[in-house]
């Protein structure tokens, strides 16, 4: 397939061409490796943590009911675990006071139907609070998997919204690195912290308060280590943070260099470039391993530092504690009691401050899907009328003429390096039109603005006397059948296959639609016929073969005005006819845009446009541009001679 100019003079992707050898041709063209498929994109930046958080909580509203529950099942479960130890600190007083009172000399020694009064107590908390943790887990779960759903429906949609200009800056393998692994990510974390999280808190807040009602001394001096855990965590989480951020972008360079190199992989084989794509790889691969490796070793200094001001802090609490106990301020059972909250309480800030690598993480892939999210999206400036309602309602939409006119059209991909000026045709309905020029000329181009996959830069261009500007998206290519030099197949059916172009359509009007584009001869010899599966690939047919059964779907949709963008550059010459026949049946009452290279298959066009640096520089039929002998001559006299040479 030609290419066109794009904004730093390399070359554009048309719609379903290979952009995933664009980086693999670099590396040949260039005999080493270069910057990679990212480029500049690569480097670290401090993106707003908080503003990412809370916007990943916000996602969490639809399931604002089942949140509610977990929050409430979550006050149960850590109820147990708060009552717990003070049970259990009464049941040791009342042994301590028993053989106490036998020491000294009383009848009566250890209570023991008291003590297994309490025990019994403390076990039917402590399993009433695994269940309700249990049931905690389960709703969790529900609520994240519903969220990372809408999530991944959510991309869906917005991929289909997307500019096609937003494709030609992204490499897919960093634009599929967001699309599963950073969601995969995202979905990760949320369910590991967020019951673990909100569990901790939750603990915390309860312990603490247990704490002030056994002893509020001993609560002040285990509140010391609080702030110093605060402090400490945070300057840590502010250095991996950007580590993070980084670890996920180098993640998305890589997934996009190994998806571009195998895609491209016989190009590599073919010209002995396997050397140079592997230094590429190894230098994204080590990029990887560095950031990776800061993110994990900065963020996991965390909890070694939590577990030593928590044991430096339950030091401090049995050294008071014991002499409080001997000054008679508190029991035993209290002291017990103390220290198993003292425990329990640095527990659970210690497992907050081991989540903030998880949390830095997730955050930091949650900001990658946001930015995908957020990115601008195609603007339908138009108001639908009385024939769209109907459409709507189920009526066919009116067949259109298929009169094209470029009116003064402007267009650049960059503002400073102009492609298209104050260009004007016009073409006939039914007419064919023929577009030829060198690489770069525009030629693709100019069938891109027809789709509106770009908007233009002046000038307008009209269907049948309407704006195509004012024309929702969706209306103006369904009047448009589109025909490209690399065939996309789909797994499924043949009759699958064809049926994409109109999936309402009849078995009768599938079969029509295979006869007139000599689909039918072909399927015939194949052992299920219309019912063969072909893969993504369409690994078990011949080029040719694919290439018919897309014009059949084209064929299939009865569109208004037809593109057919080098279709038959990439099939011998035997199998051109075949398909330049079923391209004149297609071709039948519509008009249709021809880009070629093969000057040979356009002799019958009712006028030829020969493009130069985004201009017109002839135009013509072909006998007309062969006796002017300008542009369009040299281009024929070389293509020939090249053939016959």
């Amino acid at each position: 397939m030609s290419t066109d100019q794009k904004p730093g003079g390399g070359a554009v992707e048309k719609p379903g061409g290979a952009a995933t050898m664009r980086s693999t041709e670099r590396i040949v063209q260039q005999g080493g490796p270069g910057r990679g498929p990212m480029g500049g994109m690569v480097g670290q930046k401090a993106d707003d943590f908080g503003h990412s958080a809370r916007r990943l909580l916000g996602l969490l509203r639809p399931a604002r009911a089942k949140a509610v529950a977990v929050v409430v099942l979550g006050i149960g479960s850590v109820s147990s675990v708060v009552v717990g130890p003070y049970l259990l600190g009464k049941a040791t007083d009342q042994v301590f006071d028993g053989f106490l009172r036998r020491a000294q000399g009383a009848s009566q020694g250890v209570d023991f139907d008291k003590v297994g009064q309490i025990l019994l107590l403390t076990l039917a908390i402590y399993v009433a609070g695994q269940v309700l943790g249990w049931v905690q887990g389960y709703l969790v779960n529900d609520v994240v998997q519903a969220t990372v759903r809408r999530m991944r429906t959510d991309v869906e949609e917005k991929i289909h919204r997307l500019p096609l200009a937003y494709f030609d800056r992204q490499p897919r393998g960093e634009l599929l690195s967001r699309v599963t692994n950073d969601i995969d990510n995202v979905a990760q974390n949320l369910q590991q912290t967020m019951s673990q999280l909100m569990t901790s808190l939750l603990t915390v807040i309860g312990v603490l308060g247990m704490m002030f009602w056994v002893s509020p001394l001993l609560a002040l001096i285990a509140l010391l280590s609080v702030p110093i855990a605060m402090v400490t965590t945070g300057r840590i989480m502010k250095r991996s943070q950007k580590q993070f951020i980084n670890q996920w972008r180098q993640t998305g360079r890589l997934n996009a260099q190994v998806e571009e190199s195998i895609s491209g992989h016989a190009l590599v084989t073919v010209f002995g470039r396997r050397q140079a794509v592997e230094a590429e790889f190894d230098a994204a691969n080590e990029e990887l391993y560095q950031s990776s490796y800061r993110a994990q070793f900065i963020s996991g200094l965390v909890m070694p530092v939590m577990m030593l001001v928590g044991n430096l802090n339950y030091v401090i609490i049995a050294v008071v504690g014991g002499l409080r106990v001997t000054s008679g301020a508190l029991t035993i059972g209290e002291v017990q009691a103390f220290i198993q909250y003292s425990r329990t309480f640095t527990q659970p800030i210690t497992q907050i401050a081991s989540m903030a690598n998880l949390l830095q993480s997730g955050v930091a892939s949650a900001e990658r899907v946001f930015e995908l999210l957020d990115a601008p999206e195609e603007v339908d400036a138009w108001t639908p009328g009385p024939a769209d309602a109907a459409v709507a309602a189920g009526a066919r939409r009116p067949q259109t003429r298929g009169e094209v006119v470029f009116d003064d059209v402007s267009f650049s991909y960059a503002p400073d390096e102009p492609l298209i000026e104050h260009l004007s045709l016009v073409a006939r309905p039914g007419q064919m039109v023929a577009i030829v020029g060198p690489t770069g000329a525009g030629k693709t181009t100019l069938v891109n603005l027809v789709m509106r996959f770009y908007e233009l830069d002046g000038g307008r261009i009209t269907l049948d006397g309407t704006d195509i500007a004012a024309m929702s998206r969706a209306d103006l290519r369904s009047r448009i059948g589109m025909v490209l030099q690399d065939t996309w197949l789909f797994e499924g059916t043949i009759r699958d296959n064809i049926a994409y172009g109109r999936p309402d359509a009849s078995e009768d009007e599938i079969r029509a639609a295979a006869r007139a584009t000599y689909v039918d001869r072909f399927v015939h010899s194949l052992p299920e016929g219309y019912d063969t599966r072909v893969d993504d690939e369409g690994s078990n047919l011949s080029a040719g073969e694919r290439q018919l059964i897309t014009i059949a779907r084209a064929f299939l949709a009865q569109p208004s005005l037809l593109i057919l963008d080098e279709a038959t550059s990439s099939v011998d010459t035997r199998t051109e006819l075949l398909l330049q026949q079923a391209m004149a049946a297609l071709r039948t009452d519509r008009t249709s845009f021809v880009i070629a290279h093969r000057l040979s298959t356009i002799r019958d066009a009712d006028l030829i446009l020969v493009m130069e640096s985004g201009r017109i520089v002839e135009q013509g039929t072909h006998a007309e541009l062969l006796a002017a002998d300008g542009v369009f001559a040299r281009l024929h006299a070389a293509q020939f001679a090249a053939t016959h040479g």
